[in-house]
């Protein structure tokens, strides 16, 4: 009797102490992808709005502005790159003496840098005008030139100008005598019967004059035609004419 008494208030003790069932989930609402342009407009607007009002109550406030976004890390990139060349300088200038670890080009001053990123107005020579460039007169800058280009070769005067080893290029083109080194017959820029080796050897002087930290090519000099009836420069022996460069 007491067992079946028992049962029900089991029962209802059980039935009470059951959790409620979950309340039913809600479909999340599709958006329609035309209206996606929209709804990131209105996210801006309410971006924008929120920084406004947030600046404003900086400013009443008496607080500094906020900076715009990125700038801190544009400004850490900044501050570490300097440092990083600063640094860089004295190292080098403890280690080799100078502030650029010896580099030696056309990029190792200001000077240089503005003159190859900015170069000058290049000149039409022709062969009288280029003549006055041999150094004889201190007025003129020495030049140099080499299969029609002229370089500026002041910086090496003491090779170039009077009384220098290689005076006799200077102010003419005689690339023919810097391939085959004979300083008295081949002052030419006659290049007729060289073989494919010479003209490699030109290719050469060419690219060290041009890539020369010195040198700056001012324009190029025009020669008259050859006459294909003269004949060809005949070759020479280099070391009897005090050259082979």
């Amino acid at each position: 009797m007491s067992a079946d008494a028992s049962s029900p208030s089991v029962a209802s003790s059980s039935t009470a102490s059951s959790p409620p069932p979950p309340p039913p989930q809600e479909q999340p609402r599709k958006i329609k992808k035309a209206n996606l342009p929209f709804l990131v407009h209105q996210r801006y607007l309410a971006r924008q709005a929120k920084e406004k009002e947030e600046a404003q109550r900086r400013k009443e406030a008496g607080l500094p502005p906020l900076p715009p976004k990125g700038a801190p890390l544009l400004w850490t990139v900044l501050k570490w790159t300097v440092l990083a060349l600063v640094t860089s300088s004295f190292l080098s200038r403890s280690a080799t003496g100078t502030w650029n670890w010896g580099y030696e080009g056309k990029y190792d001053s200001l000077a240089k840098v503005s003159s190859t990123l900015l170069p000058t107005p290049q000149i039409y020579f022709t062969e009288e005008r280029l003549a006055l460039h041999d150094g004889t007169d201190p007025a003129y800058p020495v030049y140099v030139a080499l299969d029609g280009d002229v370089y500026d070769v002041s910086a090496s005067a003491k090779t170039y100008g009077p009384g220098g080893g290689y005076n006799i290029f200077a102010g003419k083109d005689a690339a023919r005598a810097f391939i085959t080194g004979c300083f008295k017959t081949h002052l030419t820029h006659d290049l007729r019967g060289l073989t494919e080796k010479d003209l490699g050897a030109l290719a050469h002087w060419k690219g060290f004059f041009a890539n020369h930290a010195t040198y700056k090519k001012v324009g190029r000099v025009g020669h008259p035609p050859i006459d294909p009836s003269t004949p060809i420069p005949a070759p020479c022996n280099a070391k009897a004419e005090g050259g082979a460069i």
